[in-house]
């Protein structure tokens, strides 16, 4: 399937929200295909997480719809996005892990919690996602035992224990030196190859030419700038092009 004749994995239709009166996004459309990277780049405090809790529905609109999957999500309650959600996986810049539990028990949360599938099974499927990331021998160790970067892949394997179509990822280079970034990235482009959408904010930008089929510049609560990595170093917009020289965006 082209990107041409791909659905929607997610839609914003004249999306606004504001914080304490002030506008973080401002009438803000765009859509992602299915099995694409959609990268959002921006200056700190641009909206750029916010979109991210939107599309999750962690935060609703003040104006305008969100689609994901072809459902609009805007004004459901939390029992009605359950089904939506179990379609999305979420790894947070800190990889946000239970510390208490050991890293197999991290992963396994969600399947127990949101599958019929045995204690076998669900062991099974934890190792199977652990191996998968690189992390197959640390089934049993705490996440206080593992090095930031190996805390991001456990934090990507609990994300993918569902196997999600959608995969919304915040800053996943925050705190990793280059090389270990660019494994992160490396992993994240082979679950893209599995035709799973990844929506990824970062101000990274070698990572965001490595994930981003297509690249969002939101500045001042509107997208600037959308369009390949090559048309954002073309922008009409002074502020874009300087950002796409930066090495990590500011």
């Amino acid at each position: 399937m082209s990107e041409i004749d791909a659905k929607n994995a997610i839609e914003f239709n004249g999306v606004s929200k504001s914080f304490d009166k002030r506008c973080v996004l401002n009438n803000l459309s765009f859509n992602v295909k299915e099995g694409t990277g959609y990268v959002l780049l921006g200056r700190s405090g641009t909206g750029k997480s916010v979109t991210l809790k939107l599309i999750c529905g962690l935060l609703q609109p003040d104006a305008g719809s969100v689609k994901v999957a072809g459902v609009d999500i805007t004004g459901m309650d939390s029992t009605a996005l359950t089904p939506v959600r179990k379609q999305m996986g979420f790894l947070f810049q800190s990889a946000a892990l239970f510390d208490s539990i050991s890293v197999g028990a991290n992963v396994a949360f969600a399947l127990k919690r949101n599958t019929d599938k045995s204690s076998e099974e669900i062991h099974q499927r934890t190792q199977s996602v652990l191996e998968s990331v690189g992390l197959g021998k640390e089934y049993d160790k705490m996440p206080s035992d593992l090095s930031g970067g190996m805390r991001k892949r456990a934090g990507l394997a609990r994300a993918l224990a569902l196997e999600p179509s959608i995969l919304l990822v915040d800053e996943p280079s925050a705190g990793l030196d280059p090389i270990t970034s660019a494994e992160i990235d490396d992993l994240l482009l082979h679950v893209k190859q599995n035709n799973t959408t990844l929506v990824v904010v970062t101000h990274n930008i070698p990572s965001a030419r490595v994930l981003g089929d297509r690249l969002a510049f939101l500045d001042n609560g509107i997208i600037l700038a959308e369009g390949t990595a090559e048309e954002l170093e073309q922008s009409e917009h002074q502020l874009v092009r300087d950002f796409m020289k930066s090495k990590q965006g500011g």
